[in-house]
């Protein structure tokens, strides 16, 4: 990797303070978290910004209908999108609001510098602006009469205003596009500057106002506010300390490695932007990247459409890593995603409960149960191992590759390439067969480090993309620091021999979809039908039973109908109340090649830290069932009914979870 430390900057679009951020603000500044995060890794010197863009009259107008003045109406809103940022774990550098003095002090110098040297000059403005967009559209840009970008109504503005000389570096930013074929990425982003608006000629940008006064002042003439897209651009240089008294902090990290922006603000960042700098004699930055928007079925969202999905909500429902891996994994490289609910619970089901997390506890749980969780320092390898590490060796270059590209759902989908690839081996090699031969155990030891040193690879490589999960794992695999670094996974085999590791637990709880809730509560209802009536019959049948002097069993059955019931030994890896019942305990359990969770009403005889590490047997062949809205997948088996006689059947001595009961 890198020899030195380069520095790199990223940075995200600052967000207009709205009363509620939607998921596809979120997509744009987690994804930035994770490049920067990425670049880390790797061993750059990373600056991340983002931050609020609060001037303009759209605020102003906000600010009036709520009856507040418009630096304290959004400070409640940055209030919350600080917050946001926080639940969703953004590591950033700075946080800019464009209401901050330096930065106030840096626009009004940038503009009095453009307006000395000639490329800013007074005059009367007329034509069609979009107040939500705060865009200025001519009539030939105008769709249908309204705003290209929003769809909403323009209005015709007629005022004095200042205007940017744009038309005198339109050629100069032509040649740097095409003489820097990255510069504005994708390659359709790239296609529609020019095509739309570069090559049929630019008109000079009004960059003041005088209709309102919720701005920065142009400090000559103060009955003018700076326009906010001039204002809002130049949060990227003031940030670092450009004409104003904040730390001096552009000769090392600018110019920036990337601008990561949604692309409906192509046209400000792509055109606007660069000729500022130009202007400015500012080197451009070196890529801008114009991601695409999350999409619902109808869709654009919008505060509008009524369509808003609020991650916050999602993340109190899912968490946190969670959200983050489905945004991050279905937005493909310069293309729309499209959300929904179901999606990010089949790739929480799928991806993250039962590929990775499944994983995880199999691997911690049978090195604890067949070695105490302390490996012995052997080797033994064989042909599943030479694939298994050659795929784990190169995973690395390949992830770099398509991060270094901000490919980044492409990277986690290699990435689980390799989580499945693991789980195949668990199947190709047999742990729990090489387990009941004495002959065998290097070669058990030998698997066994295989997978822990396949997760500590794969809990570095998703580190950037789920930080919380990475941590888990690594507290899961008790490795320190230097052995999460992207040095360490360069070669396989750094975990330590004879580390000691301790039966996981759940890293990922299963979601149950609406569709599974209502197929279970169809069940249960069906069930307790059957139950009822059966309850009338067997108090008939019991009577006879009486008169005939068998009070002690219930109704026989035939050795085939009593095969149909599947009884397993199952590993209790979390217990703890119900949260909604004070009788009833919710238990995860491993069963070797797969988790269940069983609600029980068991907590009036049992503590539930005395229940974690046993074994039990269970019956896992049972229909689903709804216990105040948490499903039992299993039942437990018992006997007693109070806290003296309680007692539930556990196994002779200990064996693999998942071993059938005969």
């Amino acid at each position: 990797m890198i020899q030195e430390k380069e520095s790199f900057y990223i940075s995200t679009p600052i967000y207009y303070p709205s009363d509620k951020l939607h998921i596809g603000h979120t997509y744009s500044t987690v994804a930035a978290d994770t490049i920067a995060r990425f670049k880390k890794l790797v061993g750059y010197d990373v600056f991340f910004l983002t931050g609020t863009d609060e001037h303009g009259q759209k605020i102003e107008q906000a600010a009036q209908a709520a009856g507040k003045g418009p630096k304290e109406y959004v400070d409640k809103i940055v209030e919350g999108i600080v917050h946001l940022w926080e639940v969703m774990n953004i590591d950033y550098s700075k946080f800019i609001r464009t209401t901050d003095g330096y930065h106030v002090k840096s626009v009004q110098k940038i503009f009095r510098k453009l307006y000395e040297q000639g490329d800013i000059y007074k005059s009367n403005y007329e034509g069609w602006y979009c107040t939500p967009c705060e865009a200025y559209w001519t009539n030939t840009q105008l769709d249908d009469g309204k705003c290209p970008d929003c769809g909403r109504q323009v209005h015709m503005a007629k005022e004095e205003a200042y205007f940017f000389k744009m038309s005198n570096y339109a050629q100069r930013l032509i040649d740097h596009i095409e003489a820097n074929p990255k510069f504005i990425s994708p390659e359709s982003a790239k296609n529609e500057m020019l095509n739309n608006f570069l090559l049929p000629g630019l008109e000079d940008l009004c960059v003041s106002r005088t209709s309102f006064q919720w701005g920065i002042p142009v400090d000559f003439d103060e009955k003018h506010v700076v326009y906010v897209w001039v204002d809002a651009l130049s949060n990227y240089i003031t940030a670092l300390g450009y004409l104003n008294d904040e730390p001096q902090l552009m000769e090392k990290y600018w110019p920036a490695n990337v601008q990561l922006i949604g692309k409906d603000i192509l046209r400000f960042h792509t055109i606007y932007w660069p000729i500022m700098l130009m202007a400015l004699g500012i080197e451009l930055p070196k890529q801008i990247y114009g991601h695409g928007w999350i999409l619902l079925k109808g869709g654009k969202m919008s505060k509008s459409k009524g369509n808003v999905i609020d991650p916050i909500e999602l993340v109190d429902k899912y968490g946190t890593d969670t959200l983050r891996y489905y945004v991050l994994r279905e937005m493909p490289f310069g293309g729309d995603g499209i959300y929904s609910e179901e999606n990010l619970i089949a790739r929480n089901n799928s991806d993250l409960a039962n590929d990775l997390g499944n994983l995880l506890s199999r691997t911690t749980s049978m090195v604890d149960k067949y070695f105490g969780g302390c490996l012995p320092d052997v080797k033994h390898f064989d042909t599943p191992d030479t694939n298994l590490i050659q795929m784990a060796t190169e995973l690395p270059f390949i992830v770099a590759e398509y991060m270094n590209e901000y490919e980044i759902s492409n990277a986690l989908a290699n990435i689980w390439k390799f989580v499945s690839r693991v789980n195949k081996y668990i199947d190709e090699t047999e742990p729990w067969v090489l387990a009941k031969d004495e002959n065998s155990q290097a070669r058990l030891a030998t698997v066994l480090y295989n997978l822990l040193e396949s997760l500590r690879i794969i809990a570095v490589l998703i580190s950037p993309a789920m930080p919380e999960t990475a941590a888990k794992m690594r507290e899961a695999l008790h490795i320190n620091e230097e052995l999460m670094t992207w040095q360490s996974i360069e070669v396989f085999g750094k975990y330590p021999a004879e580390n000691k590791v301790a039966p996981s637990g759940v890293l990922f709880a299963r979601v149950m979809t609406e569709e599974e809730e209502k197929k279970i509560e169809k069940r249960v209802q069906k069930e307790k039908r059957k139950m009822e009536k059966a309850e009338v019959k067997s108090e008939e049948i019991v009577a006879e039973e009486v008169t005939e002097q068998y009070p002690s069993f219930k109704e026989t059955i035939t050795i085939e109908e009593f095969a149909k019931i599947d009884l397993r030994v199952a590993q209790i890896i979390k217990a703890e109340k119900h949260p909604n019942a004070d009788k009833l305990l919710v238990l995860q359990v491993d069963l070797g090649n797969c988790q269940k969770q069983i609600v029980s009403g068991i907590a009036e005889f049992k503590d539930p830290n005395d229940l974690v590490g046993k074994q039990i047997v269970v019956v896992v062949n049972l229909k689903p069932a709804k216990f105040r809205g948490m499903v039992s997948e299993a039942m437990i088996t018992a006997v007693g009914e109070d806290k003296e006689t309680f007692a539930m059947i556990v196994p002779e001595k200990e064996v693999a979870p998942g071993e059938m009961v005969k």
